[in-house]
C-alpha cells in the first residue's frame, strides 16, 4: 500500500512538470498499461515459488515490486491528467478578453479587500457560452469627487447572487526565476478567468443563496465581522480570525514577514495541530457526556461514540478553515483512525499517513504544487520517523525535544529550496508558541466564535500581544535568519536523505555522516557570470520596469518596479525574493530611473532588504526615496565605470533641461561586454531621444535594448529606432495593460528595422546574456513552460 500511494504520488507530480498535456487517446492508452501490469503484477505473486514455500524469491519481490512502482505511477499520471484535461476545457476563449459580458451568479468565497475595492470568487450562473464556471472578480470604488479618500463601500457579501456586467482576461501572473507561479495557484483553485466588475450595472437579485458551500462562506463571514466589531482597533485581531476560520488575508504583511523570521508561520493558519487539538477535545468531552447516561453506552461504545465525536468537530473546523491542505491531511488521518477505532481494526501509523495522502491526491491532484503539501506531509513522516524503532517512551520533555529537532533538521533543505531562508530562532520561538498558540490562544477564538462571548476574545488578544512581544524580541536579533542562494536539486535530495539518516534510532551506526550532506546544501552558491561578461534579466514586474545586471562579482539593479497597493509592490513581492534566491547579498548600485510610480514603486523595499552601496536617480530632492540613509548621486551624461571588465555609461539626461515631464529626465544606462551591448532606455519619449541624437552622434548602437516607455507612441521614433539599430528588442509590458502598451504602430517600425521582438508578457522575465560568445537569451516562460500557461497572443 504505501509503496503504491508513494508511486502514485510521484506519477502526479511528473504530470504537473509538463509543457503540454499527452493527448487523451494516448493517456487511456497509458492507464490500460497499467491495468495490464498490476495484474501481472499479481499473477508473479500467486505464481510457483522457489525455495520455502511460505516466501517469495527475492527476484520475483523485486520484480513485482517493480511492476507496482510503474503502474501506481502510471495510474497516477493518468488521473491526474484527466483532471487537467476537464479543467483546461473549461478556458476563457481568448476573443472574450477585455469585452462587456453580462452574467449572473453567487458570491462563492470571502470578500478580500483590496486598495480601492474587494476581490472575491465568483461561480457563474448564467453567462454567455465559454465563460468559465468559476471566475475572479475585483470591484473597485470609484473616488469622491471633492475627496480622494472618501468613497461608498462595496456592498457585496459571501453567498448573495448578483448580476454583473464584467470584463474578463485568461489567468495571466508574472514569471520569474525562483518566483511564484499565480498562474497555477489560480489552475489549483479551479479559477479560470479574471476580471473586474462595471458598477454601474451591478444588480443583487439575492440576499442569501442557500446551499451548503454558500453557507459555511456566509457563516465565515458572519464570524469574521464580529471579531472585528469586538476588536476593532486591536493590533493582532487578524491572528484570531485566522485561527478561528483560516481568513489569512486578515493578518498584516509586516506580520508575516515577523512570522517567518522567527518560523512560527505555519502557526498562523489553520494547522493539523489545531485541528489535532479541536479533535482530541471534543473526543474527551463526548467520551466523557456518553458515559454519563444510562442508556447510551449500551447503544454504542463510549469510544466509538468519542471517536466519531471527535471526527465530526475536527470536520466543522476544517470547513471553517477554508479546508486547506495541512487541514485536510489532518481530517483524513483522523478520518481512517476513527474507521478503525469504531470497526475494532488497529492500523498502524505508517499507514495512516499514506492514506490521508492518496485521499488528498485522489480530490486535488494539484496540491502538489503547494509548497504547504510538501511541508506539511513531510513534518508528519519526520514525527513518525523519529518515533519509529523505539523501545519505549521517554520523559515528555526528551520527546518534545526529540520532535523539535527531527521537524527543523528534516524541513531545512525543504525551505531552503522553497523560500531560500530558513529561521535560525525557529526551535525557541516554536517552543513557546507552539503551546501557547494551540492550547491556549486558538482555543480562547473558537469559543469566541459563539454568540456572546466576545470578553473570551479579548483575552484571546491579550495572550496574543504577550506572545508577540516575545516573537518581536527573537525577530530584530541579528541572526534570526538565515538567506541564502536556491540550492540545487542534488544538493536538496542529499541532505534529505542525510537528515533521514542522522534521526534514525540510537544505535545505527555513523548517523553523524548525515551531518556531512548538508554542507554542499549550505555552501554551494549560485553561478555568476564570468569575467568580461554580463548578464542582464528584465523581470517580468508586469507594467513597469526592473532590470537585474549582473557580472563577475558585482550586481546593479535599474528600476524597481511599480506598486500594487500601500503594503505590496514589486520590490517585497518579486524583486527581493528574486535577488535572495539569486544569491544577491547586497547592490553594488541601485538606479532609479525617474519619478514614475511604475519605476520606483518598490525601491524603498529593495532599500529595506539588502544593502545598497549607492543610490543613482534622477528623482528631485523633494521625493521620498531621497531621504533614505544611503549614499546617492545623479544620473548624468558622461557617468561610467567599469566592473570586472564590463563598462557602464550614463547616457541621458543631459545638462539641458527638456521639460517638466518626469519621463525626459529619465536615466539612460548602455551595459558593454565582449563587444556587445545593451542600452536601457527607461521611459524616454521623443524630445529626449532627439535631445540624445544630438549628443551622441554615431555612438548609440546596442545589440540589445528595451522599448523606451514600453513601446508608447510618445517613443521610439524612427530616427533613434535607426540609430540604436539593436537586433533584439525587449518591450516590458503587463499583460492586457489600461495603456494599451506596446502600440502596434511602435511595434510595426521595429518590425520593419529587422528586430526581433521580446515581451515581458509573454515571455516572462528575459535574461540577456553579453560577452564575446555574442548574445544569449532565455525566456523564462519557455524555461518553466507548464501545460495550464496560456501564451498570451501578440
Amino acid at each position: 500500500m504505501r509503496i503504491f500511494v508513494l508511486a502514485f504520488t510521484g506519477g502526479i507530480w511528473l504530470l504537473q512538470q509538463q509543457a503540454v498535456l499527452p493527448a487523451a487517446s494516448w493517456l487511456a492508452g497509458l492507464g490500460i498499461g497499467a491495468l495490464v501490469l498490476l495484474a501481472l503484477k499479481n499473477s508473479a505473486l500467486a505464481g510457483p515459488r522457489s525455495g520455502n514455500p511460505g516466501r517469495q524469491s527475492p527476484r520475483r519481490r523485486f520484480i513485482a515490486s517493480a511492476m507496482l512502482v510503474l503502474a501506481a505511477s502510471a495510474l497516477g499520471f493518468v488521473w491526474a491528467a484527466g483532471f487537467a484535461h476537464l479543467r483546461l476545457a473549461k478556458e476563457l476563449p481568448a476573443e472574450f478578453e477585455g469585452r462587456d459580458i453580462e452574467l449572473s451568479g453567487v458570491v462563492a468565497g470571502l470578500p478580500q479587500a483590496l486598495e480601492r475595492g474587494v476581490r472575491f470568487e465568483f461561480d457563474v450562473e448564467e453567462a454567455g457560452v465559454g465563460v468559465p464556471p468559476r471566475i475572479s472578480l475585483a470591484w473597485y470604488r470609484s473616488r469622491d469627487a471633492t475627496d480622494d479618500d472618501a468613497s461608498p463601500l462595496i456592498p457585496v457579501r459571501a453567498g448573495e447572487r448578483w448580476r454583473f456586467t464584467v470584463r474578463l482576461k485568461r489567468p495571466h501572473g508574472n514569471l520569474n526565476p525562483h518566483g511564484f507561479d499565480y498562474e497555477a495557484w489560480l489552475f489549483e483553485r479551479g479559477i479560470r478567468a479574471t476580471g473586474y466588475v462595471r458598477p454601474r450595472s451591478a444588480e443583487r437579485i439575492d440576499s442569501r443563496v442557500w446551499q451548503p458551500g454558500y453557507a459555511v462562506e456566509m457563516l465565515r463571514e458572519s464570524i469574521r465581522d464580529r471579531f472585528r466589531a469586538a476588536l476593532p482597533v486591536e493590533s493582532y485581531a487578524g491572528i484570531l480570525i485566522a485561527l478561528a476560520i483560516g481568513d489569512q488575508q486578515s493578518i498584516d504583511a509586516e506580520l508575516w514577514q515577523t512570522f517567518a523570521r522567527t518560523g512560527i508561520t505555519h502557526l498562523m493558519s489553520i494547522s493539523g495541530l489545531h485541528v489535532t487539538m479541536v479533535a482530541g477535545l471534543f473526543y474527551a468531552l463526548t467520551n466523557w457526556l456518553w458515559r454519563r447516561s444510562a442508556r447510551l453506552p449500551l447503544r454504542l461504545p463510549a469510544q466509538h461514540a468519542a471517536a466519531a465525536g471527535g471526527f465530526f468537530a475536527a470536520f466543522i473546523y476544517c470547513l471553517l478553515a477554508g479546508f486547506a491542505v495541512p487541514a485536510q491531511r489532518t481530517l483524513y488521518m483522523l478520518g481512517v483512525v476513527a474507521i478503525a477505532r469504531i470497526s475494532g481494526r488497529e492500523v498502524g501509523a505508517s499507514r495512516v499517513l499514506p492514506l490521508a495522502l492518496l485521499l488528498v491526491l485522489l480530490l486535488d491532484p494539484w496540491a502538489v504544487l503547494a509548497a504547504g503539501f510538501w511541508l506539511s506531509f513531510g513534518a508528519v513522516a519526520l514525527l513518525f520517523h523519529i518515533g519509529s524503532g523505539r523501545l519505549g517512551p521517554a520523559h515528555w520533555l526528551i520527546e518534545w525535544g526529540r520532535a523539535q529537532w527531527a521537524v527543523t533538521l528534516g524541513m531545512l533543505p525543504a525551505l531552503l529550496a522553497l523560500f531560500q531562508q530558513f529561521s535560525l530562532v525557529s526551535p525557541l520561538a516554536n517552543a513557546v508558541a507552539i503551546p501557547v498558540v494551540s492550547f491556549i490562544i486558538t482555543p480562547l477564538a473558537l469559543v469566541g466564535t459563539l454568540p456572546f462571548l466576545d470578553p473570551l476574545l479579548s483575552l484571546a488578544h491579550l495572550v496574543t500581544a504577550w506572545l508577540m512581544a516575545f516573537i518581536n524580541w527573537l525577530s530584530l536579533l541579528p541572526l534570526a535568519m538565515w538567506q541564502q542562494s536556491a540550492p540545487p536539486a542534488w544538493a536538496v535530495l542529499l541532505a534529505l536523505a542525510g537528515g533521514i539518516w542522522l534521526l534514525l534510532p540510537r544505535g545505527f551506526p555513523a548517523r553523524w555522516l548525515g551531518l556531512l550532506t548538508f554542507l554542499p546544501l549550505l555552501t554551494v552558491t549560485a553561478p555568476r557570470p564570468a569575467s568580461g561578461t554580463a548578464e542582464l534579466t528584465v523581470l517580468d514586474v508586469g507594467q513597469g520596469l526592473a532590470i537585474h545586471v549582473q557580472t563577475a562579482t558585482h550586481d546593479l539593479l535599474f528600476d524597481a518596479g511599480p506598486a500594487f497597493s500601500a503594503d505590496a509592490d514589486s520590490g517585497n513581492r518579486i524583486i527581493a525574493p528574486y535577488l535572495r534566491a539569486m544569491g544577491v547579498r547586497k547592490l553594488d548600485a541601485l538606479v532609479i530611473s525617474h519619478a514614475d510610480r511604475d519605476h520606483e514603486g518598490g525601491a524603498a523595499s529593495v532599500l529595506a532588504a539588502l544593502p545598497v552601496a549607492i543610490l543613482k536617480t534622477s528623482l528631485p530632492f523633494e521625493h521620498a526615496l531621497s531621504a533614505q540613509p544611503v549614499p546617492q548621486q545623479p544620473c548624468a551624461d558622461g557617468d561610467g565605470w567599469n566592473w570586472d571588465g564590463v563598462r557602464f555609461d550614463m547616457l541621458h539626461p543631459g545638462p539641458e533641461p527638456l521639460s517638466r515631464k518626469t519621463n525626459d529626465v529619465s536615466c539612460v544606462l548602455r551595459v558593454s561586454a565582449g563587444g556587445k551591448s545593451m542600452l536601457l532606455t527607461s521611459d524616454i519619449e521623443a524630445v529626449s531621444e532627439t535631445a540624445m541624437l544630438k549628443r551622441h552622434p554615431g555612438a548609440l548602437a546596442a545589440d540589445v535594448m528595451t522599448a523606451p516607455h514600453h513601446g508608447s507612441r510618445t517613443s521610439s521614433t524612427p530616427a533613434f529606432i535607426a540609430a540604436v539599430a539593436a537586433r533584439d528588442v525587449i518591450f516590458p509590458v503587463g499583460y492586457r495593460n489600461q495603456f494599451g502598451h506596446p502600440k502596434d504602430d511602435v511595434v510595426a517600425r521595429y518590425v520593419q528595422s529587422g528586430a526581433r521582438l521580446h515581451r515581458t508578457d509573454a515571455d516572462g522575465s528575459v535574461r540577456v546574456g553579453l560577452g564575446v560568445q555574442g548574445v544569449t537569451f532565455r525566456h523564462e516562460r519557455e524555461l518553466r513552460r507548464r501545460y495550464w500557461h496560456a501564451r498570451p497572443p501578440l
